[in-house]
């Protein structure tokens, strides 16, 4: 993995623009807070976390003081009190919002994974909104200069997995921000599954798509305001000017119900934050002929096939993997493979969380799966590679690697990943 060193300074709380540097709205007493110790926040502990639009709101949105304001945000974007920040905006003279951007599952988040909601008019503001949704680079900045807006704003809840195409709908803005020559301003959430950590292969540049701009690990353990910084700094061709809210009250090891905040799901397939959990590492199921889950309760903690028995779970339990134990489990999706057939397999129970590694698990259950079942087999597309990032994890467990075997190879690149990671963390 290759990664430069450009752009330290967006790391350090500042902006660079134009080859100068100027300080940034990040110093401790404002609302966009600061890079180190910021984390720690206002003291007051679990539960007591603003996010970054609360600071924002709370300085009386001086961040966004006349400027015509566009935000890309999903139905995630809400207050504590469960108010869309569209809706709270909207209604606050202190604000000229003129414009919505709506990524997949649109700004109301009615449609399915690979959909969006279309260029509409917002029926609760009259906002219009613009669909991001597979548009990047310069036709993406045509769509913010003919918005007509000066400011993009980004408010969307991650769930920490490279594949989860909202980061890379924070990769394009930025980019076409650029190219339009608008500000960029992130306001920042959660984690939901902690930020302690990188965990699992980081994507190689060949296998780039929208499931992974960048080179990154599976599970990023980054916070999006984190993030953007860091593709300040390594990714886009030149940076863009940038300004990161940062929250208080939140600690790298917090799972989200340690923030006090509602969980609205990001999508259509992500109701809970057990999900977020397991997500990183069983969607790679995705690029099996396996259920992923999709089409019951329970999406990516449920995994089968037909033809799949009670085998499949005792192996997997052999494996002895940190944090989880494996229910032999049958369901019958409403939709997606599989639908309205009964199906045999696995469900996942975390029983700690702290021990949990995600990735190694779902490559776990990848091998176990290929071991028991003869019907086993990749999507013919090999939409696998694009999951993990290169061809590696499934031409290994087609060779019969182990799991300790498949998670070995990437280690060299995944420490590599760590050390520029570190560079761009701003909690504790």
């Amino acid at each position: 993995m290759q990664v430069s060193r450009r752009g330290v300074l967006a790391a350090a709380g500042t902006l660079t623009v134009g080859g100068s540097s100027a300080a940034a709205a990040t110093a401790p007493s404002s609302a966009a807070g600061s890079g180190g110790g910021e984390g720690r926040g206002d003291g007051k502990g679990p539960g007591r976390l603003r996010t970054g639009f609360d600071r924002l709101a709370a300085g009386g949105y001086a961040l966004l003081d006349g400027q015509r304001v566009g935000i890309v945000t999903n139905p995630t974007g809400v207050t504590r009190e469960a108010r869309h920040i569209v809706d709270v905006m909207h209604a606050d003279d202190r604000v000229d919002l003129i414009a919505v951007f709506g990524p997949e599952h649109g700004f109301r988040g009615t449609a399915q994974a690979g959909g969006s909601e279309g260029r509409h008019d917002d029926p609760a503001t009259g906002l219009p909104v613009f669909d991001t949704y597979l548009k990047s680079g310069q036709a993406l900045a045509d769509i913010f200069t003919a918005s007509g807006v000066d400011t993009v704003v980004f408010d969307i809840q991650d769930v920490g997995a490279r594949f989860y195409t909202y980061i890379w709908t924070l990769y394009d803005c930025m980019e076409a921000a650029r190219l339009a020559g608008k500000r960029f301003v992130v306001l920042d959430r959660p984690n939901p599954v902690t930020g302690r950590g990188a965990f699992g292969p980081v994507l190689h540049k060949e296998f780039a798509t929208f499931v992974g701009r960048q080179p990154i690990a599976q599970a990023h353990g980054m916070t999006v305001a984190e993030l953007a910084r860091l593709f300040n700094g390594e990714f886009l061709p030149a940076p863009v000017p940038l300004e990161t809210v940062l929250m208080s009250g939140w600690r790298r090891a917090d799972f989200y119900e340690a923030s006090g905040l509602p969980w609205v799901p990001p999508s259509p397939n992500m109701p809970t934050p057990d999900t977020a959990l397991v997500y990183s590492g069983t969607c790679l199921f995705e690029g099996t002929n396996l259920s992923e889950g999709r089409g019951t309760t329970r999406p990516f903690e449920l995994l089968g096939a037909e033809g799949v028995d009670r085998r499949w779970a005792l192996e997997a339990e052999r494996l002895d993997l940190p944090g989880v134990h494996f229910r032999e489990a049958y369901f019958a999706p409403t939709f997606s493979k599989f639908q309205g057939r009964t199906v045999g397999g696995v469900q996942i129970h975390v029983h700690d969380r702290a021990a949990y590694d995600p990735v190694r698990t779902g490559i776990g259950l990848l091998v176990t799966a290929k071991k028991v079942w003869t019907g086993f087999a990749w999507r013919p597309d090999h939409w696998i590679d694009k999951l993990t990032g290169s061809a590696r994890v499934r031409t290994m467990i087609d060779a019969s690697a182990g799991t300790d075997e498949v998670v070995a190879a990437w280690q060299t690149e995944l420490s590599a990943f760590r050390r520029v990671r570190r560079r761009y963390l701003v909690y504790r």
